[in-house]
């Protein structure tokens, strides 16, 4: 007599899976509730897994909110980075391509909440605060600042001062983020970020590209 199959699960979820199981259901809580307001528990139901679970891999909740900020924001920095690195047109487009890309990669995915939760909690959970900085305000700006560096090198951006031009930059995209995420009398659901930026980066170009020749000026 044949032995009964064996009955398992019709689904098993793997154990390499959860980890980022765990990461996905605490950026959704920390974007919808704040960092305060997130508990490890409520992360754990929402992945599907028990507490104990989620103590395997992350021992506290700040160590799981710097991880969801690896997995979710680094890794767009890190393909900004790559851009610049290979590029080989114009600075113009160079730096249209990075906005763009930057948006499509973070700004338009949930990770965009993530400025908001930092820039509210910042006061009540500083080591949080400094993480970030470290980890993407400051590589972002470094790596603005070395776009900016090889356009005017390459006399394709006119002499600036680079680190106010490099935060005059990434304000409008901070902004546009915090936008995304906001309600009330901030509630811009009508705007269309990729028009936004687009026509951000014509009236920036036009203010950093060098001027034309005065060639009546010139004349004799």
């Amino acid at each position: 007599m044949q032995c009964p199959l064996e009955m398992k699960p019709r689904w098993e979820r793997r154990k390499d899976a959860r980890p980022q199981e765990l990461l996905a259901a605490a950026l959704d809580l920390f974007v919808e509730r704040g960092f305060a307001s997130t508990r490890l528990e409520d992360v754990a139901k929402r992945a599907g897994v028990s507490k104990g679970t989620l103590y395997l891999y992350f021992t506290n909740k700040e160590e799981l909110f710097k991880a969801v900020v690896r997995d979710t924001i680094v890794p767009a920095l890190g393909a900004a980075e790559d851009m610049i690195a290979s590029f080989d047109g114009s600075s113009a487009e160079l730096l249209r391509a990075v906005l763009f890309d930057w948006w499509k990669n973070a700004g338009a995915t949930k990770s965009s909440g993530m400025i908001k939760l930092v820039m509210a909690e910042s006061n009540n959970f500083p080591d949080i605060a400094v993480f970030y900085r470290e980890e993407v305000i400051q590589r972002g700006s470094v790596m603005i600042s070395g776009l900016l560096e090889r356009a005017v090198a390459r006399g394709e951006f006119r002499p600036l001062d680079v680190f106010l031009t490099t935060q005059i930059l990434i304000a409008p995209m901070l902004m546009l983020m915090l936008w995304k995420h906001s309600i009330g009398p901030c509630d811009m659901a009508e705007l269309d970020p990729l028009a936004f930026i687009d026509s951000f980066l014509t009236m920036t170009l036009n203010g950093l590209l060098p001027r034309a020749p005065d060639l009546c000026a010139a004349a004799p």
